[in-house]
């Protein structure tokens, strides 16, 4: 781990970005646990993400997201969070604590053939509002928190977790 000492390595980006996949290879090359906060949330809520949306609407969603993202006190593991959970400083603050945020740069025409169910994958996001805006809206949130920034451009998803321990110097 690089000299700052802090053991979490978390991951952010848009839905679709590879945060799940990657964190999986990246905790098993760095030796660390995994939690994925999506399944932790639908794991706590007994729900889907999308049935929460359906039933409460996106700032319901984005106040349970942030109310488990502080109440997690994890070491040593890959955090693979909500692609929304950057619209919650206190709980970015709180996960950069203790945890070196990566931020999973994927291009918005990528993401877009990525994600095929935009209307139906749980995404937080407000009823009239546009994939290409709350890409937008959201990147400027995720250079916000992000201690590192990967370029996951025509990499596959081990190319991007060897990419992140270069960055901080873990051997993978």
């Amino acid at each position: 781990m690089p000299p700052d000492d802090r053991s979490n390595i978390v991951l952010i980006g848009m839905p679709g970005a590879g945060k799940s996949t990657v964190g999986v290879i990246l905790a098993k090359y760095t030796s660390r646990d995994f939690v994925d906060t999506d399944v932790l949330i639908q794991t706590l809520e007994q729900r889907p993400l999308q049935e929460i949306l359906d039933r409460e609407g996106h700032m319901a969603l984005r106040a349970i997201e942030e109310r488990i993202l502080l109440s997690l006190r994890l070491s040593n593991h890959v955090i693979a969070t909500g692609g929304s959970a950057a619209y919650s400083g206190e709980a970015m603050r709180h996960l950069k604590q203790n945890g070196i945020v990566v931020f999973l740069h994927v291009p918005f025409a990528s993401i877009q053939e990525r994600v095929r169910d935009f209307a139906t994958r749980g995404i937080a996001r407000a009823p009239d509002q546009s994939f290409d805006d709350l890409f937008e809206e959201r990147y400027v949130l995720y250079k916000r928190y992000a201690d590192v920034t990967i370029d996951c451009e025509g990499l596959n998803q081990e190319q991007v977790s060897e990419t992140i321990c270069q960055r901080l110097g873990a051997d993978a």
